[in-house]
């Protein structure tokens, strides 16, 4: 009887060392990759929201300066009218009437000024429309201003008769000798035509989504970018308690709508009220997600390129692969200097890690970089338009005179054209080299698009931007370029106050007069006429 014959066992299916290196490999990889990206995703974004926050916080602090000193102004006015009006030698009502009529007008501080006697009889008034001449006060504001015979500011209020918010500041009028004659006054309603809603009345900061609004110093709104939300009670948000407690700073918050907002704030010393800066957290999240994209873009070809090194030569990288990817390992988690890496006997190891620290530091780059485009050009290094943009606003809402200088470089087109765009971004980048050699500290210089730039020069009247636009101009026809023919520029002049009042306007005059320069020959400086 024969005996059975066992079954031999069917082979299994093996995995070979070159798939399974491969798999280790891309592990390893997507691993790795992860933490980079959770590293640097974490490091972004702290480095946005300090950026973001530093930001609003400065504009809040400079916001801040002009309330302050709009409010210092306001109260010089009506102190010298009181000064002037207590000692004037005509009292008759025509001759007040004028005088107070000059203060309103002259500077658009208050919508109305009205003269009480120390008993709370009107006087004058201006404008005559008020017709409050002869009336008995009944405002408990002003009423407490001649009780307390001294400076006085009120909280803001609604005002019975006419429903809108305003506030009064006043001051007291003594004679020579020291007799008590009543008070001075102006009122401000906050949404008709005045300086402050002249300079606040626009609350949008940017296409981003940031404003900025004022409160009160109870908590209330006084100007908002939602005008349907003004005088509406926000004194539980903490951005605002601490405004209330008088300090400045900045801060992660939660608004009344319950969005979270990246605030700057700072407290106005004059009137306790208090500028906030805010700026949608969600914004920081989408700049992450491009930054993210980014960096897995850049990481794409050196995986490819490992894999297929792992893929012909498998067999010699086995311990390598380990030793690499524990020191990968440890810069995914922890912050580290990347160790000087000599070079290794085993050449596939030494391009792996040439790939990898490549990366690593291509995205450290990137990171510093994506921070720094935020307030500079790429190509010149120069400011860009959006901080120039702010420069012009914050010095229009201080009322400091300037002088802008809008430079194109004649006949761009045809360089890029004939000589290519690597010889036109050398011609920017000289252009650049020399405005920023020819403009003193304090000036700013700007690339506003293209071959156009701007110069913004505090405190510069016309003719002496002139000088300076000129120097530039044979500067720049003088200095040598890499290229077969003269480089030379047209430049338009505009100063503010005297051609534009906003920054529109005033870019718009100064494009004006850079068409002049260009339809009259190019190479020249024209300063905008009417």
């Amino acid at each position: 009887m024969s005996r059975p014959v066992a079954a031999e066992p069917k082979p299994g299916k093996k995995l070979s060392l070159t798939l399974l290196l491969m798999a280790l490999v891309t592990l390893v990889f997507l691993l790795t990759t992860t933490i980079l990206l959770i590293g640097s995703y974490q490091s972004k974004k702290k480095s946005l929201i300090e950026t973001t926050l530093n930001l609003n916080y400065a504009n809040a602090a400079r916001m801040s300066k002009t309330v302050d000193s709009l409010f210092r102004s306001m109260r010089s006015s009506l102190l010298f009218s009181a000064d002037q009006i207590a000692n004037l030698r005509d009292v008759s009502p025509d001759s007040i009437d004028a005088y107070l009529d000059l203060t309103r007008n002259s500077s658009n501080y208050f919508n109305s000024i009205i003269l009480v006697n120390a008993n709370g009889t009107v006087l004058n008034n201006s404008p005559a429309e008020l017709g409050m001449v002869g009336r008995q006060i009944t405002s408990l504001q002003v009423k407490e201003a001649l009780r307390q015979k001294n400076s006085y500011l009120s909280s803001p209020y609604i005002a019975s008769s006419t429903g809108r918010m305003l506030f009064f500041m006043s001051e007291p009028l003594y004679n020579k000798d020291g007799h008590y004659l009543g008070q001075l006054g102006g009122t401000v309603y906050l949404e008709d035509y005045n300086i402050l809603n002249m300079i606040f009345g626009n609350n949008v900061i940017d296409e981003s989504g940031s404003y900025y609004y004022i409160v009160s110093a109870e908590g209330h709104l006084l100007y908002h970018p939602e005008t349907g939300r003004l005088n509406e009670d926000v004194s539980a948000n903490e951005v605002v308690r601490n405004l209330r407690a008088g300090l400045s700073g900045r801060m992660e918050a939660v608004n009344t709508k319950g969005i979270s907002m990246l605030a700057g704030y700072s407290a106005v010393p004059s009137n306790g009220w208090g500028v906030v800066v805010v700026s949608p957290a969600h914004n920081i999240q989408e700049q992450l997600m491009v930054h993210l994209r980014k960096i897995v873009a850049y990481t794409i070809i050196p995986f490819v390129v490992l894999l297929f090194c792992v893929f012909v030569l498998a067999h010699r990288l086995a311990k390598p692969f380990v030793v690499l990817a524990d020191l990968v390992h440890r810069i995914g988690k922890e912050k580290l200097e990347l160790p000087e890496l000599k070079p290794h006997w085993n050449r596939e190891v030494d391009l792996l890690t040439t790939a990898v620290v490549l990366a690593w530091k291509d995205i450290q780059e990137q990171t510093d970089q994506l921070t720094q485009d935020a307030m500079t050009d790429l190509l010149t290094g120069l400011t860009n338009r959006r901080s120039l943009d702010i420069s012009i606003s914050q010095s229009i809402a201080a009322r400091v005179p300037f002088s802008v200088i809008v430079l194109d470089v004649d006949k761009f087109k045809f360089v890029n054209d004939t000589y290519g765009h690597l010889a036109g971004d050398e011609v920017l980048r000289q252009v650049a080299g020399i405005l920023a050699e020819s403009i003193r500290p304090g000036d700013i210089c700007a690339r506003y698009g293209g071959e156009e730039f701007v110069l913004l020069l505090p405190r510069t009247k016309p003719e002496q931007a002139y000088t300076v636009a000129e120097r530039i101009r044979k500067t720049l026809e003088a200095t040598e370029v890499p290229l077969p023919m003269k480089v030379t520029s047209s430049q338009g002049i505009a100063h503010y106050p005297t051609h534009g009042r906003t920054r529109e306007e005033l870019l718009g005059r100064a494009d004006e007069a850079l068409y002049t320069a260009k339809q009259s020959g190019r190479n020249r400086t024209v300063i905008y006429s009417e």
